[in-house]
C-alpha cells in the first residue's frame, strides 16, 4: 500500500491513489463536489467549472477537481500532506460566479420542462445560486435539433457540458454529434442535421444534466415525484441489465437504468428504455378457448377444465419461450415431465449441451471483457443481440485489445480483424492459437448464429476447443432472457424441439411467439400478448408480463438475478407459476407449493446456485464432443433489433424505429 499518498481534504486525511483526479479523492472522503460535464465513464473535458476547489499553497486561484489528480499536488514547506478545501469562502465565490453564468441564457422553463424535480441544474442553483440577476441583455436562443424519434431537444436549454457529445462518441461508438462555434455562438449539434444511428442513443437522455435532451415519448406524461419506482431486471436481451422501473397508477411510464458494475455499467439498450408501450398494446387480459374455428372469451374455471381435459392421457410437450421466469419453466417442466411429457427451451434449435454448464454459458463474466488484450466473436453479432455488451467490447478495443470475427462482416462501431464468414474459417483458427502466446489475457464468445444450424454442436465443440488452445475464457452469448435459466432447470428434451415435438398431440406453449407450430397438436398458449402463439392456441391462458410479476432470470454469463413486480397485469392475466398451478389441480397432480416462496425453496433445492442472487458461479470446463462441421456461413441470430419478442412487436415506437433502420439501411446514397 505504499503507492498510496496522503492528502488532507477540508481537514480530513485520507490516502489515496495518485492516479485519482481530486473530484474522485473529495468523493473517497465523502465529499460530494458539484458537476456539469464529468462523468466517471466518460472523457473528463474540463469545461464546466462547476467542480472547482482551493488548492492551498497551489495558483492563487481555484482548481477544476475533475481535471487534476492527486499526484499533481505539492506537499507543504515540511512535506506535509497536501491540503484541499471544498468549502472555502474562495470556493464559495468561484461556484456562485459559474452558476450566474450558467443561469445567464438559461430559459426560466422549470415549470413545463421534463427534467423539473431531478435536474442537476436545479438541485445546484439552490445550493449556489443567487436571487437576482446583473445580466441585463436578451437571453440567447437556439434551434431545436431532430435527434429522431426517441430524444427530444431544447437546445435553449443547453449549458455545453459536452456529455452527449462524449457519450455518443466513445461510448455508442457513432460520430454524428458535436460543438460547432465559439463563445455565444458555440452550440451542439448533429453532422448534417442527420438523426442519431444507434440502439444506445437514450441514455444521453441520463446523461444530460439539464432539461436540454429529454425522452420523447415521455414528454409531458408525468412528474418524477407522482411516480413509484421499482428496481428490477431487464428481459429484452440476454444480459439482464439492472432497470428501474416508474409507474404511475397501473402504466408503466418509463424505464431507466441502475448501475451494476459487473452487467450492464449504467447504461441500457433503446429497446430496454422505450419498450414500455408494448406492454399497454395487444394485451391478453382474459382466458379464450377456440370453437368452431374461432376464439371466444372465456372464464377462468372453463379455460382450465377445457386444458385440462385436452391434456389427459396425450403425449404432451412443453415449449418455453424466451421471457419467462425461471419459476414458471421449473413449475411447467414439473406438470409436464408428472404427464409423462417432455419440455424444450431451445426452440430456436440451438445446440446447447444440456447439464454442461460451461457448454450453455462458458466460462467468463461481462467484466472479464474490459481487462482482455484479445476477444474473438463467432457467429455473433453483438451490436443488435446485447448493445451494452458491444459497448463493452469497444471499451476494451479503445485500451488497445484486439478483436477478431468469424462471421457476417458487420458495423460494430470498432476495428475488428475479419477471419471470414464460414465454418471453415473456425476450423482453420481453432488449429492455431489466438494470440501470440497463452498468457494473453482471451476471450472467446460464441452467438446464437452460430449454434442454430444442424451442426450446432460441431462448431460449439471447436470454439471450445479454440478457447482450450489459447488458454481463453469462454462466453456463450445468448439472446433470450429465459434461456440459461431453463437450461439451468434441465428444461431439454435430448433430441432438441423436434424430438419434444415429435408425436405431440398436445402442446401447451408458455410464451415461445418466435415459432411456427404445424397444424395437428392441440395448442395450449400461456403468455401475456396476442402474437405469433396465441394466434394457433385453441386454449389461451392469459399471464403476465415481466414488469407484473417477481421472477428470477439467469443471464448470459450465469448470474441469477431477481426481477420485482412493478405494477399489475390486467383484467384477468394472472402470474405464470400460478397459472400453471391452478392447472395442476385440475389435472388431479397437483403441485407441491402453494405461494411463491415455496416454489423457490423446491427450486433452489434442486438447483442451488440459483439461490445466490447477483452471484457469477464457476463452471467447470468439460469440452463437447462434436460432429463433422458442415459447409457455408454464419448467420445472425437476430434479424431485426426492434422486433425480437411479443412485447416489442406490440410496441408503435419499436414498428417505427425499425422501419427507420430499414429505410437507412435500403436508402440510396447521391453520388453527388
Amino acid at each position: 500500500m505504499s503507492d498510496l499518498r496522503k492528502i488532507i481534504i477540508d481537514g480530513k486525511e485520507i490516502e489515496v491513489d495518485p492516479a485519482m483526479t481530486l473530484i474522485q479523492a473529495c468523493e473517497q472522503a465523502g465529499i460530494e463536489i458539484p458537476r456539469f460535464c464529468y462523468h466517471e465513464r466518460l472523457s473528463i473535458a474540463g469545461n464546466c467549472r462547476m467542480c472547482l476547489v482551493e488548492v492551498v499553497g497551489g495558483p492563487p486561484k481555484p482548481a477544476a477537481s475533475c481535471a487534476m489528480q492527486v499526484r499533481d499536488l505539492r506537499p507543504g514547506p515540511e512535506g506535509q500532506p497536501p491540503v484541499v478545501k471544498t468549502n472555502s469562502p474562495m470556493v464559495k465565490k468561484a461556484r456562485e460566479g459559474v452558476m450566474e453564468f450558467l443561469l445567464i441564457n438559461h430559459p426560466l422553463d422549470c415549470p413545463i420542462c421534463d427534467q423539473g424535480g431531478e435536474c442537476d441544474l436545479q438541485d445546484q442553483a439552490m445550493a449556489y445560486g443567487v436571487d437576482f440577476s446583473r445580466y441585463r441583455e436578451p437571453k440567447r436562443a437556439t434551434e431545436d435539433l431532430n435527434l429522431g424519434p426517441l430524444v427530444e431537444t431544447h437546445m435553449t436549454r443547453c449549458i455545453s457540458c459536452t456529455r452527449c457529445v462524449r457519450f455518443t462518441t466513445e461510448v455508442a461508438g457513432i460520430t454524428q454529434m458535436g460543438q460547432t462555434g465559439r463563445g455565444e455562438d458555440a452550440e451542439i449539434t448533429s453532422y448534417l442535421n442527420q438523426t442519431l444511428d444507434s440502439n444506445m442513443q437514450g441514455n444521453i437522455i441520463d446523461l444530460c444534466p439539464v432539461g436540454a435532451l429529454t425522452s420523447k415519448p415521455y414528454a409531458f406524461t408525468a412528474r418524477p415525484w407522482e411516480l413509484t419506482k421499482t428496481e428490477t431486471i431487464d428481459v429484452m436481451d440476454a444480459l439482464g441489465s439492472n432497470i428501474r422501473v416508474d409507474t404511475k397508477g397501473r402504466e408503466v411510464m418509463r424505464i431507466l437504468p441502475r448501475n451494476h458494475d459487473g452487467v450492464n455499467e449504467e447504461w441500457i439498450s433503446d429497446k430496454t428504455r422505450f419498450v414500455w408501450d408494448g406492454l399497454r398494446r395487444q394485451r391478453l387480459d382474459r382466458p379464450y378457448i377456440r370453437e368452431n374455428g374461432k376464439l371466444r372469451p372465456a372464464s377462468w374455471g372453463e379455460a382450465l377444465s377445457a386444458a385440462a381435459k385436452a391434456m389427459k392421457g396425450k403425449k404432451v410437450a412443453g415449449l418455453v419461450g424466451d421471457l419467462a421466469p425461471v419459476e414458471a419453466v421449473f413449475a411447467l417442466k414439473q406438470l409436464i415431465e408428472g404427464q409423462g411429457g417432455s419440455v424444450e427451451c431451445r426452440t430456436d434449435g440451438a445446440k446447447l449441451p444440456a447439464g454442461n454448464r460451461s457448454g450453455y454459458v462458458g466460462t467468463a463474466t461481462v467484466e472479464d471483457i474490459d481487462n482482455a488484450e484479445m476477444i474473438q466473436l463467432i457467429g455473433t453479432n453483438p451490436r443488435v443481440e446485447a448493445p451494452v455488451l458491444n459497448a463493452r467490447i469497444r471499451k476494451a478495443w479503445l485500451k488497445g485489445a484486439t478483436v477478431g470475427l468469424v462471421g457476417e462482416a458487420v458495423d460494430l462501431t470498432y476495428d475488428y480483424v475479419h477471419v471470414g464468414t464460414d465454418r471453415a474459417a473456425l476450423a482453420d483458427l481453432a488449429k492455431k492459437k489466438i494470440g501470440e502466446a497463452k498468457d494473453k489475457n482471451t476471450v472467446v464468445i460464441i452467438g446464437q448464429g452460430a449454434l442454430t444450424g444442424e451442426d450446432g454442436a460441431a462448431v460449439l465443440a471447436e470454439a471450445m476447443q479454440l478457447a482450450e488452445n489459447s488458454n481463453s475464457k469462454f462466453m456463450v452469448l445468448h439472446t433470450a432472457a429465459s434461456r440459461v435459466g431453463a437450461m439451468d432447470v434441465g428444461a431439454v428434451n435430448e433430441d432438441g424441439i423436434l424430438g419434444a415435438l415429435d408425436g405431440a398431440e398436445v402442446v401447451y406453449n408458455l410464451g415461445a411467439d418466435e415459432i411456427e407450430i404445424a397444424a395437428g397438436p392441440f395448442v395450449i398458449y400461456q403468455g401475456s400478448h396476442g402474437d405469433r402463439g396465441a394466434h394457433r392456441a385453441d386454449v389461451i391462458l392469459p399471464g403476465a408480463a415481466y414488469t407484473e410479476e417477481q421472477g428470477l432470470f439467469v443471464n448470459t454469463e450465469g448470474r441469477p438475478q431477481l426481477a420485482l413486480r412493478a405494477g399489475f397485469a390486467p383484467g384477468e392475466a394472472k402470474e405464470n407459476w400460478a397459472i400453471l398451478r391452478a392447472l395442476s389441480g385440475e389435472l388431479d397432480a397437483t403441485l407441491p407449493y402453494d405461494s411463491l416462496a415455496a416454489l423457490r425453496r423446491a427450486l433452489i433445492a434442486e438447483v442451488p446456485h440459483l439461490g445466490r442472487i447477483d452471484e457469477v458461479a464457476e463452471n467447470a470446463w468439460q469440452p463437447v464432443k462434436g460432429g463433422k462441421l458442415a459447409k457455408g456461413d454464419f448467420a445472425g441470430a437476430v434479424k431485426d433489433f426492434y422486433l425480437t419478442n411479443p412485447i416489442a412487436r406490440a410496441s408503435t415506437l419499436m414498428a417505427e424505429l425499425s422501419a427507420n433502420a430499414q429505410a437507412r439501411a435500403n436508402g440510396a446514397l447521391a453520388a453527388e
